[in-house]
Protein backbone atom coordinates (compact mmCIF):
# COMPACT_ATOMS: atom_id res chain seq x y z
CA UNK A 1 0.00 0.00 0.00
CA UNK A 2 1.33 3.42 -0.94
CA UNK A 3 2.09 5.94 1.79
CA UNK A 4 3.10 9.61 1.77
CA UNK A 5 6.46 10.40 3.36
CA UNK A 6 8.37 13.59 4.13
CA UNK A 7 11.97 12.91 3.18
CA UNK A 8 15.33 14.04 4.51
CA UNK A 9 17.77 13.46 1.61
CA UNK A 10 21.20 13.31 3.19
CA UNK A 11 24.29 11.83 1.46
CA UNK A 12 26.07 9.22 3.54
CA UNK A 13 23.29 8.97 6.17
CA UNK A 14 21.87 5.45 6.32
CA UNK A 15 19.24 4.23 8.78
CA UNK A 16 18.11 0.64 9.31
CA UNK A 17 14.95 -0.61 11.05
CA UNK A 18 15.51 -1.00 14.78
CA UNK A 19 18.60 1.21 14.87
CA UNK A 20 19.10 4.84 15.88
CA UNK A 21 20.48 7.82 13.97
CA UNK A 22 21.33 11.13 15.70
CA UNK A 23 20.87 14.24 13.54
CA UNK A 24 21.57 17.94 13.95
CA UNK A 25 18.91 19.80 11.93
CA UNK A 26 19.79 23.38 11.01
CA UNK A 27 18.56 24.11 7.46
CA UNK A 28 15.23 26.02 7.47
CA UNK A 29 13.37 23.54 5.27
CA UNK A 30 14.37 20.58 7.44
CA UNK A 31 13.58 22.50 10.61
CA UNK A 32 10.11 22.95 9.09
CA UNK A 33 9.99 19.24 8.35
CA UNK A 34 10.83 18.32 11.94
CA UNK A 35 8.20 20.74 13.26
CA UNK A 36 5.65 19.22 10.88
CA UNK A 37 6.57 15.67 11.92
CA UNK A 38 6.31 16.53 15.63
CA UNK A 39 2.82 17.93 15.03
CA UNK A 40 1.72 14.76 13.20
CA UNK A 41 3.20 11.28 13.63
CA UNK A 42 6.88 12.07 14.45
CA UNK A 43 8.01 10.21 11.31
CA UNK A 44 10.72 11.31 8.87
CA UNK A 45 12.01 9.27 5.94
CA UNK A 46 15.78 9.13 5.47
CA UNK A 47 17.04 8.59 1.93
CA UNK A 48 20.25 9.29 0.03
CA UNK A 49 20.33 11.60 -2.99
CA UNK A 50 22.68 10.77 -5.86
CA UNK A 51 24.50 14.09 -5.38
CA UNK A 52 24.61 16.85 -2.78
CA UNK A 53 22.58 19.26 -4.95
CA UNK A 54 19.36 20.51 -3.26
CA UNK A 55 16.93 18.75 -5.64
CA UNK A 56 19.14 15.86 -6.73
CA UNK A 57 17.54 12.59 -7.87
CA UNK A 58 16.96 10.09 -5.08
CA UNK A 59 18.08 6.52 -4.64
CA UNK A 60 15.26 3.99 -4.80
CA UNK A 61 15.28 2.77 -1.17
CA UNK A 62 15.35 4.56 2.19
CA UNK A 63 14.18 4.00 5.75
CA UNK A 64 11.37 5.59 7.75
CA UNK A 65 12.40 6.77 11.19
CA UNK A 66 10.36 7.92 14.17
CA UNK A 67 11.66 10.83 16.25
CA UNK A 68 12.60 9.10 19.50
CA UNK A 69 14.39 12.03 21.16
CA UNK A 70 14.24 15.74 20.38
CA UNK A 71 16.02 18.84 21.67
CA UNK A 72 14.59 22.13 20.37
CA UNK A 73 17.19 24.87 20.48
CA UNK A 74 16.48 28.56 20.96
CA UNK A 75 17.50 29.55 17.43
CA UNK A 76 15.15 27.06 15.74
CA UNK A 77 17.60 24.22 15.27
CA UNK A 78 16.92 20.68 16.48
CA UNK A 79 18.95 17.80 17.78
CA UNK A 80 16.95 14.64 17.17
CA UNK A 81 17.41 10.88 17.32
CA UNK A 82 15.51 8.79 14.80
CA UNK A 83 14.62 5.17 15.46
CA UNK A 84 14.37 3.17 12.25
CA UNK A 85 11.00 1.56 11.61
CA UNK A 86 10.75 0.27 8.04
CA UNK A 87 12.57 0.39 4.75
CA UNK A 88 10.65 1.88 1.86
CA UNK A 89 10.84 2.04 -1.93
CA UNK A 90 10.11 5.33 -3.70
CA UNK A 91 7.27 5.13 -6.21
CA UNK A 92 7.25 8.79 -7.26
CA UNK A 93 8.11 12.22 -5.93
CA UNK A 94 5.12 14.45 -5.18
CA UNK A 95 4.55 18.03 -6.28
CA UNK A 96 4.08 19.81 -2.94
CA UNK A 97 3.94 23.32 -1.50
CA UNK A 98 6.00 22.46 1.58
CA UNK A 99 9.66 23.57 1.67
CA UNK A 100 10.70 19.95 2.19
CA UNK A 101 10.32 17.18 -0.39
CA UNK A 102 7.71 14.43 -0.17
CA UNK A 103 7.32 11.10 -1.94
CA UNK A 104 4.75 8.41 -2.45
CA UNK A 105 6.38 5.21 -1.30
CA UNK A 106 5.82 1.52 -0.70
CA UNK A 107 6.89 0.13 2.68
CA UNK A 108 9.12 -2.96 2.50
CA UNK A 109 8.17 -5.80 4.83
CA UNK A 110 11.34 -7.38 6.21
CA UNK A 111 11.36 -10.77 7.89
CA UNK A 112 11.83 -9.84 11.56
CA UNK A 113 12.66 -13.47 12.40
CA UNK A 114 15.42 -13.82 9.79
CA UNK A 115 18.65 -15.37 11.08
CA UNK A 116 22.03 -16.40 9.74
CA UNK A 117 23.32 -19.94 9.67
CA UNK A 118 26.17 -20.75 12.07
CA UNK A 119 28.55 -20.85 9.10
CA UNK A 120 27.41 -17.40 7.89
CA UNK A 121 27.73 -15.91 11.36
CA UNK A 122 31.20 -17.39 11.92
CA UNK A 123 32.38 -16.23 8.48
CA UNK A 124 31.15 -12.72 9.15
CA UNK A 125 32.77 -12.44 12.58
CA UNK A 126 36.07 -13.74 11.20
CA UNK A 127 36.09 -11.14 8.41
CA UNK A 128 34.97 -8.39 10.80
CA UNK A 129 37.88 -9.13 13.13
CA UNK A 130 40.33 -9.01 10.22
CA UNK A 131 38.87 -5.74 8.94
CA UNK A 132 38.91 -4.16 12.41
CA UNK A 133 42.55 -5.13 12.90
CA UNK A 134 43.51 -3.67 9.51
CA UNK A 135 41.70 -0.41 10.28
CA UNK A 136 43.09 -0.17 13.81
CA UNK A 137 39.66 -0.32 15.50
CA UNK A 138 39.27 -1.36 19.12
CA UNK A 139 36.25 -3.66 19.40
CA UNK A 140 34.60 -5.36 22.38
CA UNK A 141 34.19 -8.74 20.71
CA UNK A 142 32.38 -10.26 23.69
CA UNK A 143 29.62 -7.67 23.24
CA UNK A 144 29.60 -8.29 19.48
CA UNK A 145 29.16 -12.03 20.01
CA UNK A 146 26.14 -11.41 22.25
CA UNK A 147 24.23 -9.46 19.54
CA UNK A 148 21.47 -11.14 17.57
CA UNK A 149 22.13 -11.56 13.85
CA UNK A 150 20.00 -8.65 12.64
CA UNK A 151 21.37 -6.16 15.18
CA UNK A 152 24.91 -7.19 14.26
CA UNK A 153 24.61 -7.11 10.46
CA UNK A 154 22.42 -4.01 10.24
CA UNK A 155 24.42 -2.23 12.92
CA UNK A 156 27.72 -2.76 11.12
CA UNK A 157 26.08 -1.84 7.80
CA UNK A 158 24.95 1.48 9.25
CA UNK A 159 28.24 2.55 10.85
CA UNK A 160 30.84 0.96 8.56
CA UNK A 161 33.30 3.43 6.96
CA UNK A 162 32.18 2.72 3.40
CA UNK A 163 31.20 5.20 0.71
CA UNK A 164 27.61 6.21 -0.03
CA UNK A 165 27.16 3.76 -2.91
CA UNK A 166 28.32 0.82 -0.81
CA UNK A 167 26.06 1.72 2.11
CA UNK A 168 23.14 2.16 -0.25
CA UNK A 169 23.76 -1.31 -1.69
CA UNK A 170 23.62 -2.71 1.85
CA UNK A 171 20.33 -0.95 2.53
CA UNK A 172 18.87 -2.32 -0.69
CA UNK A 173 19.95 -5.92 -0.01
CA UNK A 174 16.72 -7.95 -0.02
CA UNK A 175 17.51 -10.33 2.86
CA UNK A 176 19.66 -10.50 5.97
CA UNK A 177 21.76 -13.26 4.40
CA UNK A 178 22.35 -11.23 1.25
CA UNK A 179 23.35 -8.21 3.35
CA UNK A 180 25.78 -10.33 5.36
CA UNK A 181 27.39 -11.68 2.18
CA UNK A 182 27.70 -8.20 0.68
CA UNK A 183 29.11 -6.81 3.92
CA UNK A 184 31.85 -9.45 3.89
CA UNK A 185 32.69 -8.58 0.28
CA UNK A 186 32.83 -4.86 1.13
CA UNK A 187 35.09 -5.43 4.12
CA UNK A 188 37.42 -7.44 1.89
CA UNK A 189 37.32 -4.73 -0.80
CA UNK A 190 37.84 -1.73 1.48
CA UNK A 191 40.27 -3.67 3.66
CA UNK A 192 42.68 -3.99 0.74
CA UNK A 193 43.33 -0.23 0.62
CA UNK A 194 46.55 1.19 2.00
CA UNK A 195 45.66 3.84 4.66
CA UNK A 196 48.46 6.04 3.25
CA UNK A 197 46.96 5.93 -0.23
CA UNK A 198 43.88 7.68 -1.58
CA UNK A 199 40.68 6.21 -0.12
CA UNK A 200 39.21 3.30 -2.05
CA UNK A 201 35.70 3.94 -3.34
CA UNK A 202 33.02 2.04 -5.24
CA UNK A 203 31.62 5.26 -6.74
Amino acid sequence: MATRLSIFPLPGAILFPGLHLPLHVFEPRYRAMVSDALARDRRIAMIQPHTAEPDAPLYAVGCVGKIDEVEAMGDGRFNIVLQGESRFRVMRELDVDTPFRQVEAELIEDDEFAALSSVERAGFEQEARRFADLQGYSVDWDSVSSLDDRSLIDGVSQIAPFDSAAKQALLESPTLGARCELLIQLMQFFGRSDPDEERVTLQ
